[in-house]
This record gives C-alpha cells, sequence and structure tokens, in this order.
C-alpha cells in the first residue's frame, strides 16, 4: 500500500474493510466533489430521492449488515436526514452520517455562505446532531484525518448507534498517511471483571433451582453481540423461549421450544399465565419502551428476573456493572450441566389454522396475515410499517434464518418503504455468490406509502426483488383507533396504487403483469399462488382493501376505549 493516499479513498477504503459496499445519500454542492471517490472506491452509489429518505434506507442497511453510511450536504441536506438518524439511535443502528461541509477557509472567515442563517456561525448544525449521534468528529487537517475516521467508525460499532463526520469540501484531495489502513478497525474486547466469578455463581445457582424458567429475547441483543449465543443457550436448555416485539427473528421460531412474541394480556392467556408463574426469567437485551413492552406489562418483576443489558447484569434487586454479557454468557455455556436443568414444559402452543377462512370472505386483519404467512421462506426479510401492519405481522411464524422488522419505539410513519430499499441491497449483497431464492417483503398502509412512495423508483432502478403489500384502509387507521375516529385529520388523499409501478419507472409489461388487487379472501390466496410472487424478480405490489376501522390487538383495546367514550358523552347529552 502506498505511503500516502487522498483522504476521501482513505474514508471508503475504511468503509469497504467494514463490510459496507453501497452508499446512501443525495447530492449537495458541498458534497460534490467527496462524491466522485464512491465509485472509484468500489463503493455502490444509491441516489436517494431525498436525504430523508436516504437516512431510512441507511438504517435498513445497517440492521442487516451491522455498518452503513449516507452522504448528504452541509444545512439543508443533513437537516433533511436528521429525522432518520434519531430513528436509528433510538433503535440502535450503527450509521456513519457524513456531511460536506463549506471549504475550510470559508468557515474559518465566517463567510455568509448559503445554506447557512447568514451569521458566520457554521457550528449550529453539528450541534444539533450532537442529540441524535452517539459521537461526532471534525475533520480538519491531514494530520489527525485518519485517526478521526477510524475514532468515529470505532464509536459506531462500540455504541451500536449513528455517528457524525463533517468533511469540508476542500478535503476529499488532500494527502494524508495510509499506514493506518493495515490494521483493522475492531472493537476493544471487555476486560473480564472481578465480578464475574460471584455473577455467574448466582446464575448458575438459579438456573439449577428454577422449576418455571422463562428465557426473553429483546432486540439490544443485537448490539450486546450474543444473537449466536442465545441460539445455542436456547437449545441446550430447551426451555419455553419468547421474545419481544423488538426481538422477534433474532431467535428461531421453528424450534418446538420457541413460542414467538409474548404480548401479555394482548397475546394467548396460556403464556401470560406462565409469564406471571415464572420462578425465573432469563431477560436479554431489554429495550423497555411503552410500545415494545405492551404499556410495560411485559417487564419482568426484578424478584425473579436475571437481566443482561449494556454493561450490566441485574440479579433479583443486585445490579452488577462494568461487565460483558458475551463474556457472561460465553462461561454460562462452558458451565452448564444439562443433567441438573429441569425439563420445563411451556404452555399449550396456539396452533394457526386456515381451516374457518372461506373464498368469499372479505380480507380483514384477522384473517389476511395466517394467509399470507406461508409465503415466506428461509432468509427472507420482512417488513411491517407502523400501524395496521406492525400489529398483525407480531403474530407471524418465521422460517428460520429470516428477520423481520417492525415499529418498535421512533414510530416515524413511512420508515419501512426506504428502509426497505436498505434491506434488501443488503440482503442481495449477503446472498450474492449463492443460490438463495429469500426475497423481502413488506407490508405497508395507504397513509404511510404516501409518506415516502418515491423511494420504489430507486427499488425499480436497483433492480431489487420485493414484494410490496399496501394496506389500503382508507386513511390512518392507526391514528384513527387512537383518537379522531371521525375526524378528517386522518384522512389521506386518493390514490390509484395499481399505476404506481408504471408511474415509477417500471416497464409497462412488468407493471401490468406484478401489480395485483385483492378485496376477498379468495382473491388473495390466487395473488399468493401466482408465480409472480412465488419466484418472480422485481418490485412486485400487491394492493389489498380492508375496513378502515378493522384492528386487532393493542389496537382494539384503543379502539374500544374511544367508543365507549363516545358513547358515555353521548349519554350525557342526553341527560
Amino acid at each position: 500500500m502506498t505511503q500516502d493516499i487522498k483522504l476521501a479513498d482513505y474514508l471508503f477504503i475504511r468503509l469497504r474493510q467494514l463490510g459496507v459496499d453501497s452508499m446512501f445519500g443525495v447530492p449537495g454542492d458541498y458534497n460534490l466533489r467527496l462524491l466522485d471517490f464512491v465509485t472509484p472506491a468500489g463503493l455502490h452509489w444509491v441516489g436517494n430521492c431525498n436525504e430523508l429518505n436516504a437516512a431510512y434506507a441507511a438504517d435498513g442497511y445497517g440492521r442487516i449488515k451491522g455498518l452503513s453510511a449516507l452522504i448528504t450536504t452541509y444545512g439543508v441536506g443533513e437537516l433533511s436526514a436528521i429525522n432518520g438518524i434519531a430513528g436509528a439511535y433510538a433503535e440502535n443502528t450503527p450509521v456513519l452520517h457524513i456531511v460536506g461541509t463549506p471549504p475550510r477557509p470559508l468557515q474559518s472567515a465566517r463567510t455568509f455562505m448559503h445554506h447557512t442563517f447568514s451569521d458566520g456561525d457554521y457550528r449550529r448544525f453539528a450541534n444539533m446532531s450532537t442529540h441524535v449521534t452517539a459521537a461526532q468528529a471534525r475533520l480538519e487537517d491531514a494530520t489527525t484525518a485518519p485517526e478521526r475516521i477510524d475514532y468515529i467508525l470505532r464509536q459506531a460499532l462500540i455504541h451500536n448507534r449513528p455517528v457524525y463526520l463533517e468533511f469540508p469540501d476542500d478535503m476529499p484531495d488532500v494527502l494524508v498517511s495510509a499506514t493506518n489502513l493495515e490494521t483493522k478497525i475492531c472493537i476493544p474486547q471487555p476486560p473480564s471483571s472481578t465480578q464475574e466469578p460471584q455473577v455467574l455463581a448466582r446464575i448458575l445457582e438459579r438456573v439449577y433451582s428454577a422449576k418455571r424458567p422463562f428465557i426473553f429475547v429483546d432486540g439490544e441483543s443485537t448490539g450486546l453481540g450474543i444473537v449466536d449465543q442465545l441460539d445455542a443457550l436456547i437449545k441446550a436448555t430447551n426451555w419455553p423461549t419468547w421474545t419481544t416485539v423488538y426481538g422477534k427473528g433474532l431467535v428461531n421460531e421453528q424450534l418446538p421450544n420457541v413460542y414467538g412474541l409474548y404480548a401479555a394480556a394482548f397475546g394467548d392467556k396460556p403464556a401470560q399465565e406462565y409469564f406471571e408463574q415464572a420462578d425465573l426469567i432469563l431477560t436479554f437485551g431489554p429495550h423497555n419502551s411503552d410500545t415494545n413492552t405492551y404499556f410495560y406489562t411485559t417487564i419482568p418483576k426484578p424478584a425473579v428476573a436475571i437481566t443482561f443489558s449494556g454493561s450490566t447484569v441485574q440479579i433479583e434487586h443486585d445490579t452488577y456493572r462494568d461487565l460483558s454479557a458475551r463474556n457472561i454468557l460465553s462461561k454460562l455455556l462452558q458451565s452448564l450441566d444439562p443433567a441438573r436443568l429441569v425439563k420445563a414444559t411451556g404452555p399449550p402452543k396456539q396452533e394457526t389454522t386456515l381451516a374457518n377462512i372461506q373464498n368469499t370472505d372479505p380480507i380483514a386483519q384477522n384473517n389476511f396475515y395466517r394467509l399470507v404467512n406461508p409465503l415466506f421462506r428461509e432468509g427472507d426479510i420482512i417488513l411491517t410499517e407502523t400501524g395496521t401492519a406492525a400489529h398483525g405481522g407480531r403474530n407471524f411464524k418465521l422460517p428460520a434464518k429470516s428477520r423481520i422488522f417492525g415499529a418498535v419505539t421512533w414510530l416515524s410513519i413511512g420508515f419501512m418503504l426506504p428502509a426497505t430499499l436498505g434491506t434488501a441491497l443488503a440482503q442481495r449483497e449477503h446472498n450474492k455468490g449463492t443460490e438463495s431464492k429469500s426475497q423481502t417483503i413488506l407490508f405497508i398502509g395507504d397513509g404511510s406509502l404516501q409518506m415516502t412512495a418515491q423511494e420504489i423508483s430507486v427499488m425499480i432502478r436497483e433492480k431489487l426483488n420485493i414484494i410490496i403489500f399496501i394496506i389500503n384502509n382508507d386513511g390512518y387507521t392507526i391514528e384513527r383507533v387512537i383518537h379522531g375516529r371521525k375526524q378528517v385529520y386522518n384522512d389521506v388523499p386518493f390514490w390509484r396504487h395499481a399505476q404506481a409501478l408504471n408511474y415509477f419507472g417500471a416497464d409497462e409489461e412488468h407493471a401490468a403483469n406484478n401489480t395485483f388487487t385483492a378485496r376477498t379472501c379468495g382473491e388473495l390466496k390466487d395473488v399468493l399462488a401466482n408465480e409472480r410472487i412465488q419466484n418472480g424478480s422485481g418490485v412486485r405490489l400487491v394492493e389489498v382493501l380492508m375496513g378502515r376501522e378493522d384492528v386487532q390487538g393493542a389496537l382494539l383495546y384503543l379502539l374500544n376505549k374511544q367508543l365507549d367514550q363516545e358513547k358515555e358523552t353521548e349519554q350525557q347529552k342526553q341527560i
């Protein structure tokens, strides 16, 4: 390797070393010279329709690849992306946000430039990003730039969250030392704690004495780097296992002791009874937002819980700090004596059946997801947008090695469509050279679609294999059931979804052959059996029509609560 290298090349080589093969973003005058280096560096440039969508797509890509990157321009571009970056922060996705900034001399002179407030203050936007990124760095000179790049990338990996990098427009061509490229960027392994033997002994004591154990997997297990170990633990103990909304897809739901999602009172009664009577609940990677815990009802009581979270392990009411969950789990698996484990029997599994669905039945929440579920196969990535789709998809039974991304905490409506672009691209890169026929499948409502629909054009241009199910229930149904059931602010404009593929750039033949509509269960069965849905390619679109107040689970609870309030108000008027 040459001793000196251009700074832009240094950055992009580092990204390639970390497994990033595609770059998202939108051109702007302060990042154009940097963009010149993207394709020559071997990176695939994905030009998005706007910066918000680019951030959403980078989030989806990062969830599959473990790191992603996007480039925006200073001010107007980066602020458009900031909502997507905030979502990645809230839900633990490592994204490198590269911002092309005005040249250093102009910043030093406090020159009044466009995309600024004409006050010479060039720190405003970087300061805004401190609230939604785990670390920030500014490239200022050639001597420190490589170390700053390495630092910011390492922080993204350590914290499993977005980071922010300012790249001045006059620096892409600056020569820097290439020496650091010979050493890979790695996450430092935490040292073994002196508390580990004590903690391990307490865990083993509880594990061996448990009569009614419950394994509970949440989504931050990914950032802890323990997903493979959890699979080993679930198989070694054969104990009943559930996931949260965020954790769904991290464990193999085909295993006989894996039950899928635990939803407390909003799910299966036998599962709730088992949870409430459990004498040991092993919780991994908790993410205790209201939406992920069904209004906090799935959080175990401390008296029966051992919780692995961040760098802490909590056993009952005692918290042990500065511990590695990965280290503890490794030693637990090594020490585990299967002969001393209780042979725990979980509650009866709720079997999904299609027997009671008639072809003439209208498509509804209580039959749609059951009918679609058999479409999934090993390696598929399923995404369910905020709204009825997110709630309905929670009951999917996933094939092995598949993933599902649903609405967890941030709940930015429209996120999932660009995220689908990012995940599909990552999936294609991951499957390159294999015979995998896995697909990316999106479930999204008609209201959410209108937020970010233009990214369908990028999916088509990228020739990605994606199936999009549009749930057309005439507006923001999730908002209606929360508040304003009859209010016009929950309506959305009428769109002709059947013409979407053509409008967004697909050729007429593909659009005609890959656009479907279903109103009844029989029509949906025919669509699902179609060869183009089963084994087709490119973007395929299926519009399904449902009632505007057709909901289930927690959403039905909210709707009924609103109806009761309306009834009470009406009765009071009559008094």
